[in-house]
């Protein structure tokens, strides 16, 4: 799955919209308002990691990485 597919089925899971997740990234975390270059970064998989917590941390989430098991 890819970034984009992977964030908008967290936001649908949550309940949520693109544009109430990305006016609590603007209150929390001080992001832009515009829906579009969020669009944007999510077509172009330009997402940053520290951008991904963010969005992670608003959806009531957590990054968290795990050792491969070995098969």
């Amino acid at each position: 799955m890819n970034i984009k597919r992977e964030i908008k089925s967290y936001i649908v899971k949550e309940g949520t919209s693109m544009n109430e997740l990305i006016e609590k990234l603007h209150i929390t975390h001080k992001w832009s308002k515009s829906v579009s270059n969020f669009s944007g970064k999510l077509q172009r998989e330009t997402l940053r990691y520290s951008e991904a917590k963010d969005i992670a941390d608003a959806l009531g989430y957590e990054i968290v990485w795990m050792k491969k098991r070995n098969e």
